[in-house]
C-alpha cells in the first residue's frame, strides 16, 4: 500500500490496493443486448466510499458517467413507499427473493404480483406507483429523488434511452403480462417510457457512493445534509436490497459480503453499510447474473477485510463517540487523574493531544478520529521541534470493529513513520497489532508518558 501523505488518505490508500489487485481481472463481458451499452470501454474501473460526514474516498475511474440501469430500483422504490406506503406498494409487488434472473418472467400464483421490487417486473410496477399527474411529471419526480440521493442534479443519456426503447421487447412482454394479471394498472406504454428513462439516468461511482451513504445515514444526504426520505423507508429499502438486490446471486452475496446492495447492467454497484458508509463501484464487464465482476469481488474484499457483514455488528452496543479530550479535561470532571492530565495537556498544548473513544467504534467513529487528528496536526505550529504525541483513551470502548482496529493501527504506523507517537490507554488490553505502539491500562500513566515524550525533544521511535 502506498504511504498516505495525510491521515485522511489512509482509506484511499486501501481502496487503491483493492483497485490495483483487480484491475487485471478481465472476466465477464459487457452487456450487449442494449446496443449503447456494448460500446462502453470495458477497462473502466472505479471504487468510491462515502462516509456519513460527507467525505468521499475514491480510486480509479470514479468520475466517469454511466447509466444507472437497475441500480435505480432501490431509490425509485423509496419514492413509491413514501407516496403510497408499505402495504399499498406490496399489494402490487411481492417482497420475496425470486432465485431467478433479473428479467425472468415469473409472477406470483393467484395474485399476479412480481416477486420483488428489484427484478425488472417488480421495478416496472414500482415505477407505475410513483405519484404524478402525467408520465412526464412522474419521471420528473423520479429524477428529483435520485438527484437528491446523489446530492447533485442528474441527467438522462438520451442515446441510451432510445436504445432501451429499441431493445425493450422483453420488458414490454412482462408489462403486458402484469397488465393482464392486474398487478400493473397504469398504461403499459407510458410506464415503460418512464422506466426506460429512469434506467438511462447518468451517474458516476462517486454519485452512487453518496446515494448508498444517504441510505446508510437514515435518509439524510451526507453532502447536502438534506433529508431525502425517512429512516423507516431506508430500513425497508435496505432490507429488500439485502435479500433481493443481487438477483439469483442474492443469497451467496449476503453470505459473502453481507451488505445491502444493488447492481446494474451498465456495471454499477451500490452498497450500504448501515450507520457507516455507502459504497459505489463501476466496472462494465458482467458475470452471469448481470453484476459487475470486479465490483462484486472488490465489495466482498472490502467487507471481509473490515468485518462489515450486517450480522457481524452487535445488536445492543452503544453508538460510537469520538471526542477531543483536551477541553473536557480542562473543564474538570472531578477525578484526580483528569486534573493531572489537564495540567500536562496545558503545559504541552502544541505537542500533546488526547482523544476519548466511547461505545462501539466502527468505520464512522475511526474515520472521525483520523480526520480530527489530521486537523490537529495541520493546525500545530510548523516550527515545533518536539515530537507530536497522541493519546487514545479506549477505557469506555465497548467493542472495536475490525475496520476500526485496522484504521487505528494505520494511524499508529503513519505517526511512527513520521517520528510521532501514539499511546493507547485500554484497561482491557486489546491489541491493535502494531509493533511499536505503546499501550497501557492506566490513562493517567499514558498522559504522563506522553508528556515526557512531548517534552523530550527526541523523535519517537
Amino acid at each position: 500500500m502506498a504511504a498516505p501523505e495525510t491521515l485522511s488518505d489512509i482509506v484511499t490508500s486501501f481502496l487503491d490496493v483493492v483497485h490495483d489487485r483487480l484491475v487485471d481481472d478481465r472476466r465477464g463481458a459487457v452487456a450487449d443486448y442494449i446496443p449503447q451499452l456494448a460500446e462502453v470501454d470495458p477497462e473502466l474501473f472505479g471504487i468510491a466510499l462515502c462516509g456519513l460526514n460527507g467525505r468521499v474516498y475514491e480510486s480509479g475511474d470514479t468520475d466517469v458517467p454511466f447509466t444507472i440501469q437497475s441500480a435505480s430500483k432501490p431509490f425509485v422504490y423509496s419514492l413509491a413507499l413514501d407516496d403510497r406506503g408499505l402495504d399499498a406498494v406490496h399489494e402490487r409487488v411481492g417482497a420475496e427473493p425470486s432465485g431467478e434472473a433479473f428479467n425472468s418472467v415469473k409472477l406470483e400464483a393467484g395474485t399476479g404480483r412480481p416477486p420483488n421490487p428489484m427484478v425488472n417486473a417488480g421495478a416496472i410496477v414500482t415505477t407505475s406507483l410513483v405519484d404524478g399527474a402525467s408520465p412526464e411529471r412522474r419521471f420528473e419526480r423520479i429524477l428529483e429523488r435520485l438527484s437528491a440521493f446523489a446530492g447533485r442534479q442528474l441527467s438522462v443519456d438520451e442515446a441510451v434511452f432510445a436504445s432501451e426503447q429499441e431493445s425493450g421487447d422483453r420488458n414490454r412482454a412482462l408489462a403486458y403480462l402484469m397488465r393482464g394479471a392486474g398487478s400493473l394498472t397504469a398504461p403499459v406504454g407510458d410506464t415503460l417510457d418512464t422506466y426506460f428513462r429512469q434506467c438511462s439516468i447518468l451517474v458516476t461511482a462517486h454519485d452512487i457512493a453518496v446515494m448508498g451513504a444517504t441510505l446508510a445515514n437514515g435518509g439524510v444526504n451526507p453532502l447536502t445534509r438534506r433529508r431525502v426520505t425517512s429512516a423507516e423507508t431506508c430500513q425497508h429499502v435496505m432490507t429488500i436490497m439485502a435479500t433481493c438486490g443481487m438477483y439469483d446471486y442474492a443469497g451467496e452475496w449476503l453470505l459473502r459480503a453481507g451488505l445491502p446492495a444493488k447492481s446494474g447492467v451498465a456495471g454499477g454497484l451500490v452498497a450500504s453499510s448501515p450507520g457507516e458508509f455507502g459504497l459505489g463501484l463501476f466496472s462494465p464487464r458482467l458475470d452471469a447474473s448481470g453484476a459487475s465482476v470486479r465490483a462484486v469481488v472488490a465489495a466482498q474484499r472490502l467487507a471481509n477485510r473490515f468485518g462489515l457483514h450486517v450480522l457481524h455488528r452487535p445488536l445492543s452496543l452503544s453508538a460510537s463517540e469520538v471526542t477531543a479530550a483536551n477541553d473536557e479535561l480542562e473543564a474538570g470532571l472531578g477525578a484526580e487523574q483528569d486534573a493531572a492530565a489537564a495540567q500536562l495537556l496545558q503545559d504541552h498544548a502544541d505537542d500533546l493531544a488526547v482523544w476519548r473513544l466511547r461505545g462501539y467504534i466502527d468505520f464512522d467513529g475511526a474515520e472521525q478520529l483520523l480526520l480530527d487528528v489530521d486537523a490537529w496536526l495541520q493546525a500545530r505550529p510548523a516550527e515545533r521541534e518536539n515530537p507530536a504525541v497522541i493519546v487514545l483513551d479506549l477505557t469506555e470502548v465497548t467493542q472495536l470493529q475490525s475496520v476500526a482496529v485496522w484504521m487505528l493501527a494505520a494511524l499508529a504506523t503513519w505517526c511512527r513513520e513520521r517520528g510521532m507517537r501514539v499511546i493507547a490507554s485500554d484497561p482491557q488490553g486489546r491489541s491493535l497489532g502494531v509493533a511499536g505502539l505503546s499501550q497501557t491500562p492506566d490513562f493517567d500513566g499514558a498522559v504522563r508518558d506522553a508528556a515526557a515524550t512531548a517534552g523530550s525533544g527526541t523523535p519517537a521511535g
